[in-house]
């Protein structure tokens, strides 16, 4: 086992890092981390392996961690491969998810911003019946993600809120719902 290992960032490569960055910004409320990434140099092509490479952009907070968890570090280098087609079930690196209260809506607002639609709004049950409302699309640049809004979410927000729970496995939190029988 690594020592020390912990989750530190997600990094999506931009053909226009700045405007990549600000759709994160501007959706998600995401932040900067300071200071921008600017790097040239022997050393850079050493640890890439790309002569004569350059890389800019930054990294913005995501959310949900506080001011030490892990970043989305967006990158642009100055020598770009082609990208593939993009598709979800693509062995590797499959997508980012944002837990939204709000799924439709989350995917209307991607889309006036510039991203694309991948499928549509759907809700799966589990094995243990519990539900995942959620969603597929892009950002402006092609990289798929997903709108989340699960029921054990929902029952969270709910028991801090106020709600009881009844002792049954299946309470959701809501009295209505929780009748012993």
């Amino acid at each position: 086992m690594i020592g020390g290992a912990r989750y530190g960032h997600t990094n999506l490569i931009a053909s226009d890092w700045k405007a990549l960055s600000r759709f994160y910004q501007e959706q998600f409320g995401r932040t900067p981390v300071p200071p921008e990434s600017d790097f040239k140099g022997k050393d850079l092509e050493q640890g890439t392996g790309i002569p004569g490479v350059e890389l800019r952009g930054v990294h913005l907070r995501l959310p949900g961690h506080g001011t030490e968890g892990p970043t989305l570090e967006i990158f642009n280098y100055n020598i770009l491969k082609e990208r593939p087609e993009v598709a979800v079930n693509r062995p590797g690196f499959g997508r980012i998810a944002f837990v939204v209260d709000d799924v439709p809506a989350a995917r209307e607002a991607v889309i006036a911003a510039g991203g694309r639609p991948v499928g549509e709004v759907v809700t799966l049950t589990n094995a243990a019946g519990a539900k995942l409302t959620w969603v597929y699309v892009t950002d402006p640049e092609g990289t798929y993600w997903s709108c989340n809004r699960g029921q054990s979410s929902a029952r969270k927000r709910r028991l801090r809120n106020g709600a009881r729970r009844c002792g049954l496995s299946r309470c959701r939190g809501t009295p209505h719902q929780c009748r012993r029988e």
